[in-house]
């Protein structure tokens, strides 16, 4: 016995360290998972602000060097028509929009590289007869019409972001307007978030950042071919362009990488960390060859993973405590009743027996009750469920189409800031016709705004999920229009085939749109890399039913595929691009409404998806829904 008791012991605080352990080691794991998956989250969703405040930025100035090819004394100064004046005059209306534009200069060169008149006329630096015709945004304006270019100026050593434009008659090419933006505002409002942000161009050179001793470092080693290409065109005036000193450690899933910074000294102070271990994300900034990073500090999560490791490994000690106490007091009581009931046994059998079927009985009907209350709650959880997934599907596809309402919107504000300022300037002039037309073509843009942002606000509203009666056809109009974008950046086209009579299908209308765009949208990925697209759609009616089919000329459906269509999670998509639960939440939809919705493929060629609706009682009234 005094051999047993300190092996049992021994053995029983081994296993006890060992859950501990294992405890520790588990929380710490699935903390730092969780930790670094909602990291992530945030991080995706800082690129796409940054990204927008970027483009929202360079969006603003697209338009100002091909305007100056509508001043007449632009256009005369570059043909040599002009007096000896046309070049103070000219020099003159640069500097004014220059300050009302607050760009940095806004200067016009001759077609072979020379500036002939800039904004900067009046300072000891003008750039007035420097010849700037190796500099890139001059060759790629002669070359193609419009050139983007980042660099370092040669006269002031000023950054900025310069978009040029050819300046043309209806012969030749006469030269080129640039205008040099400067970017710092921007820098200045990411310098206020959270976590650092940098802008990386073709060359792994980082071009904007939030914190100023990143900039003009370099994110991986430029060879000697690279620093000669500098040399040449002066990009980066000359700069060192020092390694920016970032090691990759592990690479996660959507491109993500957890890399770490060195810990040198900073010539300013920064309101974040810039040093130690970051989760890295990055994306391509749309129109240009940069690459946009954010940098999240890991040092919070792990923090967080090790306190909550501390917590777990007391909290499993303490359960493991207050267990042995228990067993050790249930073995005390069962020695106590074992002895009584080694003298009571014989006249207290029939009672325990008794006792024991009334308590199953008892038991069984609490248990009965439990199962029939859990399954109402399991009903009312699945249905909020759907509700949602529904509703998180609406959003997902505006999530997809958030890009090209975006550009949508970009082109009428562009239009509407340069409408207005010529607006302004006829009215100086007098011609009152010419800009009651600018104003009258304001108006037609804002109108167009509306219906733009009115068919996303009605389509991310949230259903009640009423049925109700529903113009089949003028649910596809609605799904068509919110799809313009796309179809017009695809080249798509629609053709709808409707009887004449209008189709009401007892449904929600919602709902039916939400289905209609997946399944367009779906379409068009099948026949992703086609010239001009073509996507069908019929409608027809029987005596309870309405169908509705929407066919693709893609490649069709294998028979794998076909198996497994409405199967939550699967998806022949590239991943990142889909969940797969597309046609598994629009074939709940159909069924909630009394109907049915299959997939299959044409005899013709391509995929058909066809789905059936109960008719509404008054289909054939003229009443909207």
């Amino acid at each position: 016995m005094r051999i047993r008791r300190p092996l049992r012991f021994a053995l029983l605080s081994l296993g006890l360290l060992s859950l501990v352990a294992a405890a520790s080691f588990i929380t710490y794991r699935i903390s730092q998972q969780i930790g670094i998956t909602e990291l992530q989250a945030m991080g995706r969703h800082r690129l796409d602000l940054y990204a927008t405040s970027l483009e929202r930025e360079i969006d603003k100035y697209a338009y100002f060097p091909s305007t100056l090819g509508l001043e007449k004394g632009v256009l005369a100064l570059l043909d040599d028509k002009g007096h000896r004046n046309v070049t103070t005059d000219v020099n003159n209306y640069l500097e004014q929009l220059n300050d009302r534009a607050g760009t940095l200069a806004i200067y016009v060169m001759d077609n072979l590289g020379r500036v002939i008149a800039s904004s900067n006329w009046r300072r000891a630096d003008s750039y007035v007869g420097e010849d700037l015709s190796f500099r890139p945004y001059f060759r790629d304006a002669v070359e193609s019409g419009n050139g983007r270019f980042f660099g370092i100026g040669t006269t002031r050593s000023e950054p900025g972001y310069y978009l040029s434009s050819a300046l043309r008659d209806d012969r030749r090419t006469l030269g080129v307007a640039v205008v040099k933006v400067s970017l710092d505002q921007l820098e200045k409002s990411w310098s206020t978030v959270e976590a650092p942000v940098l802008v990386g161009d073709e060359n792994g050179v980082v071009i904007l950042s939030s914190v100023p001793d990143w900039k003009f470092t370099t994110l991986r080693p430029l060879d000697e071919r690279t620093r000669k290409a500098f040399d040449r065109t002066l990009q980066y005036n000359q700069r060192a362009l020092q390694p920016l000193g970032v090691r990759e450690i592990a690479t996660l899933d959507y491109g993500a990488r957890i890399v770490r910074m060195a810990r040198e000294k900073q010539e300013m102070v920064s309101v974040y960390p810039v040093a130690g271990q970051f989760l890295a994300q990055s994306q391509p900034l749309p129109g240009t060859p940069w690459t946009l990073t954010v940098f999240s500090q890991l040092e919070q999560v792990n923090d967080i993973s090790v306190i909550r490791t501390i917590v777990a490994a007391v909290t499993t000690t303490l359960m493991c405590i207050v267990g042995v106490m228990i067993n050790q007091r249930r073995r005390h009581l069962e020695d106590r009743l074992a002895a009584r009931e080694a003298l009571q046994k014989a006249n207290d059998e029939l009672e325990r027996k008794v006792q024991e079927r009334t308590a199953d009985l008892s038991a069984a009907n609490e248990q009965l009750q439990d199962e029939v209350a859990e399954r109402t709650r399991a009903e009312r959880t699945l249905r909020a469920a759907q509700d949602e997934l529904v509703q998180a599907g609406k959003l997902a596809v505006i999530g997809q189409l958030s890009a090209g309402i975006a550009h949508e919107l970009n082109q009428p504000l562009a239009a509407l800031r340069t409408l207005s300022g010529n607006a302004i300037r006829f009215l100086e002039r007098r011609d009152e016709t010419t800009a009651r037309h600018n104003l009258e073509r304001i108006g037609q843009l804002v109108d167009r705004m509306g219906v733009i942002t009115g068919q996303l606000k009605a389509f991310a509203h949230k259903s009640s999920g009423r049925p109700s009666p529903v113009d089949v056809q003028q649910a596809v109009s609605h799904a068509t229009a919110l799809l313009e974008q796309r179809l017009r950046t695809e080249n798509a086209e629609i053709e709808v085939d409707f009887p004449e009579q209008p189709l009401y299908a007892l449904c929600n209308a919602i709902r039916l749109e939400q289905v209609i765009v997946n399944l367009i949208g779906n379409a068009l990925d099948a026949m992703a890399g086609q010239t001009q697209p073509r996507v069908e759609i019929a409608a027809g009616r029987s005596k309870t039913m309405i169908r509705l089919s929407v066919r693709d000329h893609g490649n069709g459906l294998t028979a794998d595929v076909e198996s497994r269509l409405f199967e939550p999670f699967f998806t022949t998509k590239e991943a990142g691009v889909g969940l797969g639960l597309g046609l598994a939440i629009s074939a709940g939809i159909i069924n909630d409404f009394g109907g049915t919705l299959v997939g299959g493929n044409d005899p013709q060629g391509g995929a058909v998806f066809t789905l059936e609706i109960p008719i509404a009682a008054d289909s054939n009234s003229s009443s909207k829904p």
